[in-house]
């Protein structure tokens, strides 16, 4: 799986760098390819499966002579977001060939980035980063968080009045067969969840692929249904493993969860929770508030593992404040430092209430300054501008501006992206 991969931070080029990143052409793709895979550590195999979902026109390489040195790609993605969904730019394949680091590479990508996504009109980018120290220098901030887990069979149980619906029947397939139900699901599902991307065949094609050597099964998919159709699904794997004794070990891999009604949720857990020799079920990322942590007799049961998700970056900035919704009114004026994006720098007067919003430049004095990355972290409502106060990295000119604003960004569910680009 290719995510997004980064180059080491190197040296800001400036206006006169030698690096001029472009579209490649398809003739280039394959040797594009074998860039992508090296700098993320990954197999050729890892990278070629992004060709079905890469847009070459959204593609940007830097070459050296023939050779490229650093890629990086904007998918078109629509994303759930406070508000609503929109298209948002999902980067990846970001990756800089391994000599050719700290020499202003990333950073010429970046810059050139950033204006082609402005000028589509496209006022966020999201990604998936694989080091935390690069990301936030380029304006993206952490702004979703996820949860690995491990949960012993014979130790949990779902709690006695967790939601069940006798109309409720369930199904298992193989996850191919269950496509064009699954898929239903998910639809409706995705906008539900600040931070879900609505996913194309193409999409559909890559979650549903069974990787050769694989010591787990292949997917295989549990349908919760009533009469008038799907209502949720499991996807997950399996691996057969006995003790030294002869005793079933077996393991359960989750891949993904979805439901539109709590009591399919219920029972798609029952299901993988009590699957017969089965001793753990694990999933390597959920939300941090999925319903399964409420629904458990005893949550301590759930070993956890706290892992980020989603980066958001405001490419434009006053275009993206505006097309959010807000959960109180706020009056501040911000003042911004965006080094990659000069033209969000400096004063702006944002003005919202829960019916619109309004942020336009200003000359008035800062009631905050901070940096674009902070804004990009609190967008999805998950992060708190008040930490960001607290360790010093941005300050408050007028008291309590920081928590206005923060309970004006605040929403009721944590945002989560269960797909990782």
């Amino acid at each position: 799986m290719s995510i997004s991969a980064d180059g080491a931070a190197g040296a800001d080029p400036g206006p006169t760098s030698r690096w001029h990143p472009r579209v490649p052409d398809e003739s280039e793709f394959p040797a594009v390819v074998r860039l992508v895979g090296e700098a993320l550590l990954g197999g050729k195999s890892d990278a070629e499966s992004y060709r079905e979902l890469t847009h070459l026109d959204r593609t940007l390489t830097v070459f050296d002579g023939a050779q490229p040195v650093g890629n990086t790609t904007a998918l078109p993605l629509t994303m759930t977001l406070p508000g609503g969904a929109r298209r948002v730019s999902g980067v990846s394949a970001v990756g800089v060939w391994p000599t050719y680091r700290r020499r202003g590479v990333l950073s010429a990508l970046m810059r050139r980035q950033f204006a082609d996504i402005r000028e589509r009109g496209e006022d966020v980018a999201a990604l998936f980063a694989s080091e935390g120290a690069i990301y936030g220098r380029f304006g993206y901030g952490p702004a979703a968080s996820a949860v690995s887990f491990t949960l012993p069979t014979r130790e949990t149980a779902l709690r006695p009045d967790a939601p069940r619906d006798p109309a409720l029947r369930l199904r298992l397939l193989d996850a191919a067969e269950a496509r064009k139900e699954i898929s239903v699901v998910h639809q409706a599902a995705a906008p539900q969840r600040v931070g879900e991307f609505q996913r194309t065949e193409a999409w559909w094609t890559r979650v549903l692929h069974n990787p050769p050597g694989n010591p787990f099964s292949d997917l295989k998919c549990a349908v919760a249904e009533d009469d008038a159709g799907p209502l949720g699904y499991v996807l997950y794997r399996t691996r057969q493993v006995w003790d030294d004794h002869g005793t079933a070990d077996s393991a359960l891999r989750v891949e993904e969860v979805y439901a539109t009604a709590p009591a399919a949720h219920t029972l798609l857990w029952e299901h993988v929770l009590t699957r017969d020799l089965v001793t753990s079920v694990t999933c390597d990322m959920a939300a941090l508030d999925d319903p399964l942590f409420h629904l458990l007799a005893d949550p301590f049961r759930a070993r956890r593992r706290h892992i980020e998700n989603l980066w958001i970056r405001l490419v434009d900035l006053p275009a993206a404040l505006e097309r959010r919704s807000y959960a109180a009114a706020v009056d501040v004026v911000l003042e911004v430092a965006d080094r990659h994006c000069p033209w969000n720098a400096g004063r702006w007067r944002l003005t919202a209430d829960t019916a619109a919003a309004r942020c336009r430049p200003t000359d008035q004095e800062p009631d905050i300054r901070l940096d674009a990355a902070h804004l990009g972290a609190a967008y999805l409502g998950g992060t708190r501008l008040g930490g960001y106060l607290a360790a010093g990295l941005l300050s408050e000119a007028a008291p309590g501006a920081v928590q206005r604003l923060d309970t004006a960004l605040h929403r009721a569910d944590l945002p989560y992206c269960g797909n990782v680009f």
